[in-house]
């Protein structure tokens, strides 16, 4: 820099944490705690990940593994939010039931977050869609119950709008279907999902939810501007799981950036980074 010179002073977006039912989170990634090789694994990538609020999948999880540990051991609930789950529910009914079990067990354990729940009805075993009809049946149900919701939904805008008059806390439209590492598959769904759910209500958190593969698809998502990514099996099935976590924990951050900064717009032809006609820019 030439001596004398103004230095330019950069001012970053104003920016705010993830903020779900009043509850502010620091990180904006969400981690799932199943699948990893270990318990001892999946505490050093929620280390890594940088996240504070992690799923628990209340029905299918083996709370003790076939050493003697409990998960809820290597779960620090003074640090971490826990999210109760409701995966491998395919009835409203059956939903409802575990939400219950979920928060008399977080009761037990002192945790601040027992009246959460991450709810998912799934409507087809091959796919692991969710089933719309019982998910806003259970929506209803939970919400009246004193449930905090964050409600795993398709990236149908018109029902993602519905569950939230129904009272979910969050909405979490899948990016593709779970565990299958496709990425972001319709993003002009999510657009639209974004336009339904914060018209008129832009702090309303809407949280992508499923199929993440790599780094990029939360920076994908993170760009498009949803307010968070939930994500299990890209950390825990990577080859290095905890390389993995530091890499979508720095993706989720520059995605968020990138958005709140502003993209340039998508031009036909080129445009010169160095005009010629003499004007400095």
């Amino acid at each position: 820099m030439t001596e004398g010179a103004p230095q330019r002073t950069v001012v970053a977006p104003a920016d705010a944490p993830l903020c779900v039912a009043a509850v502010q989170l620091m990180s904006r990634l969400v981690v799932g705690t199943g699948k990893y090789a270990t318990y001892a694994e999946m505490a050093r990538c929620l280390e890594a990940s940088g996240t504070d609020c992690v799923t628990v999948a209340v029905r299918r999880e083996r709370l003790v593994n076939a050493a003697g540990e409990n998960i809820l051991d290597h779960l620090d609930v003074s640090r971490y939010r826990l999210l109760p789950n409701t995966a491998g529910c395919y009835s409203a009914d059956d939903a409802v039931r575990v939400a219950r079990l979920g928060r008399e067990l977080l009761r037990d354990m002192g945790s601040k977050s027992a009246d959460w729940v991450k709810l998912e009805v799934l409507g087809d075993r091959r796919t692991l869609l969710p089933d719309p009809v019982g998910t806003l049946v259970a929506t209803e149900r939970l919400v009246a119950d004193g449930f905090t919701v964050l409600v795993y939904t398709s990236d149908d805008p018109v029902i993602a709008r519905r569950l939230k008059e129904l009272g979910a806390a969050s909405v979490m439209p899948a990016g593709s279907p779970i565990g299958s590492g496709q990425g972001i598959l319709n993003a002009n769904n999510l657009r639209l999902c974004l336009e339904y759910l914060k018209d008129g209500d832009p702090g309303y958190p809407v949280i992508v939810d499923a199929g993440v593969g790599t780094a990029s698809d939360v920076a994908e998502a993170m760009e498009l501007g949803v307010d968070g990514v939930l994500l299990n099996t890209a950390i825990a099935q990577a080859a290095d799981p905890e390389r993995m976590a530091r890499a979508m924990r720095d993706a989720c951050a520059a995605g968020r950036n990138a958005f709140l900064a502003g993209r340039i717009p998508r031009r036909r032809y080129a445009s010169a980074s160095s005009p010629d006609d003499g004007r400095v820019t």
